[in-house]
Parts: C-alpha cells; structure tokens; sequence
C-alpha cells in the first residue's frame, strides 16, 4: 500500500498540476483544500523539491510550483521518492535489494519467481503512468 505521505504527495502534485499556469501555489491552499497537516505537507514538498520536481518561491505570492510538465512525473518515481521500493519482498527489489534471510536459495524460490513477476507487471504499468494520467481522470 502507498504510505499517507506517498498519497499526500499525489496529492499535492495533482493539485499543482491543474494550477500549473498560476504560477507558485502557497501551501496553506493545498493543505486546506486536501486538509493535510501544513507541517506534514511542507516536509512531503520539501522532498519533491530537493528531487527536482518542484520549485518554490518566497515572500508574498510565495509557494511552490511544479518544474516539470505533468507527463514527465513518472509515478514510480515520487514512489520510489517517498516509499522506497516497490517490490513486494527485498529479495526481489532492483534498487533496494537485501537477500532473504529464510531462504536456502533464491534461485529456486517459487515466491521470489512469483513476486518478481508482480514487481515487472507493477513496475511496467507505474512507469508508463505519469502525474498527466491522474490529471486526465479528475
């Protein structure tokens, strides 16, 4: 399941990307308009904007704004961003991989075959997916 932060993210993101042509979006206005903690929420952007998915601007008229067009927002990355791996086990993650520790051999693990399986047709489908296709269905 995606962590609140990972959902918040979202959020935040779709938000940002249907006022893209305002300009910067203050954080009291996403916060309010998803009631999300303001503290909580400016973390959750803070970590998009250190990653080069948001910009921000301070003083009056201040906030953030996306740096990327919606259809360069591959969800498997703010995923990945904020969640970690999407593997279902860490013997199968391509990028936090850790072997199992109950395994004898992994080679000839069926539930390692199995969820590897699961991480290729997740990851095929989150890596087409960008913040564009979220914006299309709203």
């Amino acid at each position: 399941m995606l962590s609140k932060k990972t959902k918040y993210a979202f959020h935040a993101l779709t938000y940002l990307g249907k006022y893209k042509d305002q300009g910067a979006v203050p954080i009291q206005e996403i916060s309010a308009h998803h009631s999300i903690s303001h503290k909580f929420l400016e973390n959750i952007l803070l970590e998009l904007k250190k990653a080069g998915f948001l910009g921000s601007k301070k003083g009056k008229g201040g906030g953030y704004y996306l740096i990327k067009l919606p259809n360069e927002i591959r969800l498997s990355k703010i995923i990945r961003l904020l969640d970690g791996p999407i593997a279902l086990l860490p013997c199968v993650s391509l990028n936090y991989y850790e072997p199992c520790e109950e395994c004898a051999s992994q080679e000839k693990c069926g539930l390692n075959m199995v969820m590897a399986e699961v991480r290729d047709e997740t990851l095929k489908i989150l890596e087409m997916k960008t913040l564009q296709d979220i914006l299309e269905r709203e």
